[in-house]
């Protein structure tokens, strides 16, 4: 069971990873499926399937949702939010949120809408069937300030505190963070913006600040990681 208690306003830090450390993602369209999801299920007003909402933007004169890097995904019925996806991780076998919660139990709902739904997705592509992801997913509330800012640079570049993006191989590239939008300089809005950065962005005098104490956190985790293998357990929890 999930004994974290969401409240609404407050901040969380959620992740997961695949059954027996298994990939989740293989392809980029699998990177692809799992963003759109992670738009089109934060919804309050339940759409169903991804599927059956490609029906519903047809009789509503918009194209169906493509797969590509480049997408930009738009709930065609969104009303209100469940959550504020403040940053994110996806990588190879796990994945990392940082989420405020906007509605009681709007976290909850929106892990298990896009857990069940990849799944479904997944396994059908693949021909597999059970469960994809271990088990309930996990979370930790974040509780000051110091520890969101330290959080998000954690989130942000998960992949280089595991040091996927030095492999540079296949794996290396089926990775998608949200750095990419607190490291937008040009200050412009990206047509793929997921984050609502406000809260990190606006305790720095500019992004480059912001990316500065990123990637210096980042380093002094990698750092103790490497001295004491059980402090990023400790750093989760």
């Amino acid at each position: 069971m999930q004994k974290t208690p969401f409240v609404t306003g407050e901040f969380y830090h959620i992740y997961n990873r695949g059954v027996d450390k298994r990939n989740i993602f293989i392809t980029q369209e699998d990177l692809n499926r799992f963003i759109q999801s992670m738009i089109e299920f934060n919804v309050i007003e339940p759409i169903g399937s991804i599927y059956e909402n490609s029906f519903i933007k047809k009789q509503l004169g918009n194209e169906t949702s493509k797969l590509s890097k480049s997408v930009n995904l738009k709930p065609p019925r969104l009303k209100e939010k469940l959550i504020n996806i403040i940053a994110h991780c996806l990588n190879p076998n796990h994945f990392h949120f940082i989420l405020e919660a906007k509605e009681d139990n709007g976290i909850s709902e929106f892990i298990k809408r896009l857990a069940g739904g990849y799944t479904k997705y997944f396994n059908n592509k693949y021909a597999r069937s059970g469960s994809l992801f271990q088990g309930v997913f996990k979370s930790s509330h974040i509780s000051s300030n110091e520890y969101l800012l330290y959080t998000s640079a954690y989130v942000n570049l998960n992949d280089e505190v595991h040091g996927i993006h030095q492999l540079g191989n296949e794996t290396s590239k089926l990775v998608r963070s949200s750095f990419s939008e607190y490291a937008n300089t040009k200050d412009v809005k990206m047509d793929n913006e997921l984050c609502t950065k406000d809260i990190i962005l606006a305790q720095f005098r500019n992004r480059n600040e912001y990316v500065a104490f990123a990637k210096d956190t980042v380093k002094e985790i990698s750092r103790r990681r490497k001295e004491d293998k059980d402090f990023e357990k400790l750093l989760l929890e």
